[in-house]
């Protein structure tokens, strides 16, 4: 099986992290509450923006093959950590939908997308939340 990504680190709580088929980089720094200066995504902030990363790009499938448009659709997506042992506690994502008139029947569509995509059911160990906000 081909890697996926290969991680370099930098020093001072630094890594870039390099998509290997992309090529593309971001650069990840420790948080601020953990030794870190809080400069980047930390390792946990990447894994908590997947879910709406995920979330968000589920519902784009939805909404391509039914010819909805979601375009200008935001994820606000709020991480909050335990500690001993330190982990993500809990991630909440508040979902901003465009005011495009959305049916009930796409409202409900898209909601039970967002509630199906692949990091929500790998985070089942997370408290997890989505709320949907809907433009009039």
């Amino acid at each position: 099986m081909a890697a996926l990504a290969e991680i370099k680190y930098l020093g001072n709580l630094k890594s870039e992290c390099t998509h290997l088929a992309s090529k593309t980089k971001l650069i990840t720094d420790a948080p601020v509450d953990n030794r870190g200066e809080g400069s980047s995504f930390s390792g946990t902030d990447l894994c908590a923006a997947s879910l709406g990363v995920c979330a968000i790009t589920i519902m784009g499938i939805y909404a391509r093959e039914h010819d909805v448009d979601i375009t200008d659709a935001r994820v606000e997506v709020i991480k909050t950590m335990q500690s001993d042992p330190r982990r993500i506690k809990a991630v909440d994502l508040i979902v901003h939908m465009p005011a495009k008139g959305y049916t009930d029947k796409q409202k409900k569509s898209l909601m039970r997308a967002a509630d199906t995509c692949p990091v929500r059911l790998t985070l089942s160990g997370v408290e997890q939340s989505v709320t949907f906000n809907w433009a009039e």
